[in-house]
């Protein structure tokens, strides 16, 4: 065969698998038989061995997995990935839409309901219509780039073109792009750059099969479909991925104007001609009764598709509407979850055995007779506190009610009493560490009241010690690749690491002799660890574990302060001038940095040359109308984010602060404000809204 002849039978071998691979995993609709289909696909990859340079980055032979990766690159998404804001009633849909109606007065709404699917969040860009990366959610900034991971799923197109997947029906019009207003703007073309958002999930059939194999050859069952989905996303070999029955639903845009993209339900059918699987199944309501009717309707037949879902998304659907409605710090304002009551089951409470996590607090977990729930096998649930298990007057031998909080968390939600025969016992709360032995203390809460929450008070708990490790070399805090919780417990059980700085001590042969490690992995810790010494300053404040401070209140001190050393000398009233940073975490911080160890591991961490500096600093101006004054941000803005109106103060010569007290000048307030409010009333501090604010920042 000439090269030239190749090149037309490749061509030719491509177009059908994607038609076949199209009415297979898109439409659920085979054409022809799988041998049929194998014998198509392995013609392509004796073709392309012959002739290697055939094989195109879309080519269907890159299905099936390239060479394992040492590591997950990451990528920066160009729009940010939020999540969005979740209620579990009618009445707060029924506040929602009135929120809505509020922001936008007078302007007809209409929206698009669409099943949650309980799976990964993925988003995938194009370029002239080839796909060029695949990246996780991540921390909604950044994620991992999976794009040779992505590639094997097969509901995933590797190129678009208009009219790639239409049905026989479609394929009889004159033209595909006539029948969508998106395609004719674009004359027909595809955007380029584009970038689409979705979800990764494993169907509840595929994950059946795939732990029905487990079982056979004696292996450790999965225990859901999202999990073993994410799990499957984040395997370094892309050949262990193709294996995996992954599938995707694509339901969102990155960045496409609002001349293009009119509306959600004209995105969605624009998606469709691209040749991506869209919502099983959509809503378009025009009122809020039409909306809980959808989400009912939804409920009754959610349990009919091929994934797993957890609730409804409500979706405003006109773009240029979404545009002014805007969003909040976290979550757009003009789109909701609706989450569906969990589901429930009861079985027997065997046990109760105590966890101690990295700030000592001890949590009771209940140790249950296995029993079937939402997708897995339920063998342990959390009872909270000693409080919980006082309050719901849980016992030994009871039977009880579990559901998982969320969709995920396992919880022991209360006893069925009814079943009590009398021999249950009564849990006798520890008052000694199960792990060292050490004394625990109950926390005082901020009204001299007995808190919930049981602590040991030894530092060198190893319990303790592991849990700070494994959360310092966590993804969202110091992003060690390879520090999790089986390494961190291994170090800690030989003696290797007391704390987070001693990581930087390790050597090679140190991690490399401990158990399951060999000297490649031992290497990739050790260089993920001097990697970790250029991370942002704000990564390092989270990664410390400072009680009350997580990444948001990190990111905070981060943009207010330049080094970690103006933190530390910062009191607590200089402290909460940095936005979101209460009485309690800023005196959290100076209680912290008082303890003389924690000082000595600061300047060990200094010392093994670790970042110090900010790179979210945001200098305040000195002058302007706005100088020597303090705003207090507190509610949701009509129009301005959170950090925007906080950006204006600023640029004006003005502070914000996270708490409001006598030294305030004004307090910002906006819809849902709450205890910020009442305490600036109680104080006679100036309380202004939006308007006025712009008025005094000297907008029109």
């Amino acid at each position: 065969m000439t090269h030239a002849e190749a090149k037309n039978r490749h061509a030719q071998l491509v177009k059908e698998i994607r038609k076949h691979d199209d009415a297979y995993y898109v439409e659920a609709a085979p054409k022809i038989s799988d041998r049929d289909y194998d014998r198509l696909y392995h013609e392509l990859l004796e073709l392309e061995k012959e002739f290697p340079g055939l094989a195109a980055p879309d080519s269907p032979s890159q299905r099936v997995g390239g060479s394992p990766l040492s590591a997950f690159k990451s990528v920066r998404h160009s729009v940010p990935m939020l999540s969005l804001d979740n209620t579990y009633s009618e009445e707060q849909i029924r506040d929602f839409v009135k929120r809505l109606e509020k922001l936008l007065p007078g302007e007809k709404l209409d929206w698009i309901v669409e099943p949650k699917v309980d799976g990964v969040a993925i988003s995938l860009r194009y370029e002239n219509g080839v796909l060029v990366t695949g990246a996780t959610r991540g921390n909604g900034t950044e994620g991992d780039d999976v794009t040779a991971n992505l590639k094997t799923i097969r509901s995933v197109p590797l190129s678009l073109k208009f009219g790639h997947r239409g049905t026989e029906a479609q394929r009889k019009e004159k033209d595909l792009s006539e029948e969508n207003p998106v395609s004719l703007r674009l004359g027909g073309k595809i955007p380029s750059p584009l970038e689409v958002r979705g979800e990764v999930f494993m169907p509840i059939a595929g994950f059946e099969k795939l732990n029905a194999e487990r079982k056979a050859a004696g292996e450790e069952l999965y225990g859901n479909p999202r999990n073993t989905a994410a799990g499957s996303l984040k395997q370094l070999d892309p050949k262990i991925v193709a294996t995996r029955p992954l599938d995707v639903v694509i339901y969102g845009i990155a960045e496409l104007g609002a001349q293009i993209v009119a509306s959600q339900s004209e995105l969605l059918a624009w998606l469709k001609k691209l040749g991506f699987k869209t919502p099983e199944k959509i809503w378009h309501c025009h009122s809020t009764e039409e909306l809980i009717a959808a989400i009912h309707e939804l409920d009754q037949i959610r349990k009919k598709f091929p994934y797993e879902t957890d609730g409804a998304v409500i979706k405003l659907n006109s773009f240029a509407q979404r545009e002014r409605a805007g969003f909040t710090a976290k979550a757009p304002r003009w789109a909701i979850a609706y989450k569906y009551a969990p589901e429930q089951a009861e079985t027997k409470l065997n046990s109760i055995t105590i966890q101690v996590g990295r700030t000592g607090a001890l949590t009771p977990v209940a140790e249950l007779e296995p029993v079937f729930l939402a997708g897995s096998t339920i063998g342990r649930a959390t009872l909270h506190n000693e409080d919980y298990i006082r309050e719901k007057d849980i016992r030994l031998g009871d039977t009880v009610t579990i559901e998982k909080a969320g969709e995920v968390i396992p919880a022991v939600v209360n006893v069925v009493l009814k079943k009590r025969g009398g021999g249950e016992k009564k849990f006798n709360f520890p008052k000694t560490c199960p792990e060292c032995g050490s004394k625990v203390a109950k926390e005082i809460g901020g009204d001299e009241e007995e808190g919930s929450v049981w602590r040991c008070v030894n530092p060198d708990c190893p319990a303790q010690i592991r849990g700070r490790i494994e959360h310092f070399c966590s993804r969202g805090a110091m992003d060690i690749e390879g520090g999790g919780e089986v390494l961190a417990a291994q170090l800690v059980k030989n003696n290797l690491v007391r704390d987070v700085a001693d990581l930087y001590s390790l050597k090679l042969e140190d991690v490399a002799n401990l158990e399951r490690m060999a000297e490649k992995s031992a290497r990739n810790f050790l260089d993920a660890l001097a990697a970790s010494k250029s991370r942002d300053l704000w990564r390092l404040i989270f990664g410390l574990g400072i009680l009350h401070v997580g990444a948001g209140v990190a990111k905070s001190l981060a943009r207010h302060f330049p080094t970690l050393d103006d933190i530390f000398a910062a009191n607590a009233e200089q402290l909460a001038e940095a936005e979101d940073i209460g009485e309690v975490i800023a005196q959290s911080l100076v209680n912290w940095h008082g303890d003389a160890r924690n000082q000595k591991l600061i300047e060990r961490l200094r010392a093994a040359g670790l970042n110090f500096r900010s790179e979210l600093f945001q200098p305040r101006a000195k002058a302007g109308p706005f100088a020597g004054k303090t705003f207090v941000l507190t509610g949701t803005l009509p129009t301005l984010k959170r950090e925007e109106a906080a950006a204006k103060i600023e640029s004006l010569g003005g502070k914000v602060s996270g708490s409001v007290s006598q030294k305030t000048d004004f307090v910002v307030a906006g819809e849902e404000a709450g205890s910020k409010l009442d305490k600036a009333q109680k104080l006679g501090v100036k309380i202004i809204d939006e308007q006025e604010f712009l008025k005094m920042c000297g907008a029109d």
